[in-house]
């Protein structure tokens, strides 16, 4: 049984560090249990041109570990392992790996989501040389380029219009003649003149390995199975994200897609004490920069409860 903390924070990336450097500042010891993949989506990113404070662009791995080493230098404790079961039925809460229990008076949720990949070895290859799933983050490496998007949703059409801006031609790639996304999307992407589609198709291979970058895509048509080659500079793979919610879906409340509820104007989960950070509750902004000041947020409103639990009554600090 280890003693009893003041906050844990799971999750190591923008969302989490941001909180660790926060409490530890408050002098909250915190301890982060940071997951054996530490750094988030940050980790499959090359370089990072739009964090403020970063005039040069810095590649994303470095940037984490920026975060990382400045939460450490005021105290924050980490655990490079997974969380596998979590209780909050009582504070103070408990936050399990393996058998191994961890004790706090709050909690962090900082687990972020995970952009959905099209599952080639190929498509992994090719991660930050090419192949992106962020226009916002990615678009302006690929000006006066030819790149494709591969999705048929909002989120596709959204990130082909955005991609417009920057690129001579963009290419939407999609496994059918029908949209998932709304008409008013679709007809925006249709009527932009930079814009083509090939529909009924799928992404078979990206190619570009032996060159270190992408220089194209296999397309299969999904009626006849044939194939031909289109050449690229950049695949943006638009097929939607998933928040790594499943540890807290019977504890906490969240939407039809997993992404956790919070109070509006704060990180405030159904559960008193315990609160979430960064992408895992948020599926509109997704940069890292919003997950910073998501996790900042999560710091101040746990320090705040805290504060406000040493003048109640026991029996009032553990109901949720």
């Amino acid at each position: 049984m280890n003693d009893v903390r003041d906050v844990i924070i799971i999750g190591g990336g923008p969302a989490g560090y941001a909180a660790a450097l926060y409490t530890a500042r408050a002098n909250l010891r915190p301890l982060v249990i940071e997951g054996f993949n530490w750094g988030g989506q940050l980790m499959i990113t090359s370089d990072v041109e739009n964090y403020p404070g970063y005039a040069d662009g810095i590649l994303g791995p470095a940037m984490m570990a920026d975060f990382r080493r400045q939460a450490e230098r005021f105290g924050a404790e980490f655990v490079t392992d997974d969380v596998t079961r979590v209780d909050f039925a009582e504070r103070p809460f408990r936050v399990y790996i393996g058998d191994e229990e961890h004790r706090a008076d709050a909690v962090i949720v900082a687990t972020g989501a995970s952009a959905r990949q099209i599952g080639l070895p190929s498509e992994q290859v090719l991660q930050g040389r090419g192949v992106s799933y962020c226009a916002t983050c990615d678009g302006a490496f690929f000006r006066d380029k030819t790149v494709v998007v591969v999705g048929g949703g909002d989120s596709a059409m959204e990130e082909a219009t955005f991609l417009s801006r920057f690129a001579n031609k963009v290419v939407i790639v999609h496994r059918r003649t029908e949209f998932r996304a709304s008409p008013i999307m679709v007809d925006r992407a249709r009527g932009n003149e930079k814009i083509e589609f090939v529909l009924n198709a799928v992404v078979e291979e990206v190619l570009g390995e032996a060159e270190g970058h992408v220089t194209g895509v296999r397309i299969q048509d999904t009626a006849t199975g044939e194939t031909h080659v289109l050449d690229a500079d950049g695949v943006f793979v638009a097929i939607g994200h998933d928040p790594t919610t499943a540890l807290f879906l019977d504890w906490l409340d969240h939407d039809e897609q997993g992404y956790l509820v919070t109070e509006a104007g704060s990180t405030r989960t159904n559960i008193t004490g315990v609160f979430a950070a960064g992408d895992v509750q948020d599926h509109t902004y997704r940069q890292a920069v919003t997950a910073a000041g998501s996790g900042t947020m999560a710091a101040l409103d746990a320090q705040r409860f805290l504060e406000e639990q040493q003048h109640l009554p026991e029996v009032a600090a553990t109901s949720a």
